[in-house]
């Protein structure tokens, strides 16, 4: 297997993944990519996540409008700009974003006990830093 199959069996085979997972979820995958994004790097504008999410404004609006809705986001007015507003996740759009994260997680635990012997999970487990170093070393390439 040479390296360009390498990566596109890998890219492949990660996308389903991540699509299978997401069949747990019980929100719709925009909102829970916001509310991720405000868990992990805190208050954020509009404009800011939808550059993150790689969307355009109108979608990430739409989205945050359901959040805001719901009572799992929060905005305040942004405190060097008038014109925009700070998004902040709330107590309870933090409980909601466990709780996908924690049955997503437990989906997938019971797919990897029920699929993968003990041997193969060990060498799944050691794949874990290699994948998050690629990762990392992707994330340069967007900024």
């Amino acid at each position: 297997m040479d390296d360009d199959t390498l990566a596109e069996d890998l890219r492949q085979v990660i996308g389903q993944l991540v699509r299978a997972a997401r069949a747990a979820d019980t929100m719709p995958p925009g909102e829970a990519a916001i509310l991720g994004h405000l868990d992990r790097g805190g208050p954020r504008t509009t404009a800011d996540l939808a550059h993150l999410r790689g969307v355009t404004h109108q979608a990430a609006a739409k989205s945050v409008k359901e959040l805001l809705g719901d009572g799992l986001v929060r905005a305040e007015p942004h405190p060097h700009d008038g014109r925009k507003l700070l998004l902040h996740i709330t107590d309870r759009g933090r409980a909601r974003l466990q709780r996908e994260r924690a049955q997503r997680a437990t989906w997938l635990d019971a797919a990897i006990r029920d699929t993968l012997s003990p041997e193969e999970r060990r060498r799944l487990r050691e794949c874990v830093p290699l994948l998050s170093r690629l990762t990392a070393r992707m994330n340069l390439f967007r900024q």
